[in-house]
């Protein structure tokens, strides 16, 4: 069990529970550490867990047999995942690999299931959550199939700034090229010929271990 100070820190959707459902959100979470490059789960695995984000960032992607690995998103801290397959009861169809040392919530099934059943404000979340969810993965093919790397970055970066799927995160991103990289399916080297693209261009600044964000707007419709 957490504490309730502790699910207000991680879990921006506490707000939306009455207080027996906060006492069984609390009593259903529990927090794990994680080391970079550390799979958090591999697709395939049954991870009876809803998951979210502490500290650090995640990514979420998946090998095809032919070796071709792809980028569904990246995680940072605020974010909440994996609730069709905890709903659906399944195996995960995708990795999770920790990027940078993380701190992940793990919210067992029962706890979420009671939620599912009880909560109308915990339902109202979900279904905001898997509809931003949604879009934001027609818009990964969108760009995946029609767009260049810089624009490919440049979206990807911009994905990154979704109030509602990552809560916590400011203009101001602590991420290193590399992580953009691994993000965006690009090399470093790639990665930061198309950050310094973008920066010419005034829709970022480039910072020690980070960047910021000056134009989002024009980040989110780069390419068009």
């Amino acid at each position: 069990m957490i504490a309730p100070d502790t699910l207000q820190r991680i879990a921006p959707w506490w707000q939306y529970l009455k207080p027996e459902e906060i006492e069984v959100a609390r009593a259903g979470i529990v927090e794990r550490a994680y080391a970079a490059n550390e799979h958090i789960f591999i697709r395939g695995d049954r991870f009876d867990y809803w998951t979210g984000v502490v500290t650090g960032l995640v990514r979420m992607s998946m090998v095809s047999r032919g070796g071709k690995a792809t980028t569904f998103a990246g995680l940072t801290a605020g974010a909440w995942f994996g609730e069709g397959s905890v709903l659906k009861n399944e195996i995960r169809r995708y990795d999770i690999v920790a990027l940078r040392d993380s701190r992940i919530a793990l919210m067992e099934r029962a706890a979420f299931i009671w939620l599912f059943e009880n909560s109308v404000g915990f339902n109202r979340f979900l279904v905001t959550q898997l509809n931003e969810r949604l879009g934001q993965f027609i818009g990964l093919v969108e760009y995946g199939r029609t767009l260049d790397a810089t624009a490919r970055l440049a979206r990807s970066v911009a994905s990154l700034f979704n109030p509602i799927l990552y809560p916590n995160t400011t203009r101001h991103l602590e991420i290193t090229q590399e992580e953009i990289g691994a993000l965006s399916g690009l090399s470093r080297q790639n990665a930061n010929q198309c950050l310094k693209t973008l920066e010419r261009e005034g829709l970022l600044r480039l910072e020690y271990c980070g960047v910021t964000i000056l134009d989002l707007e024009r980040l989110r419709s780069y390419g068009e």
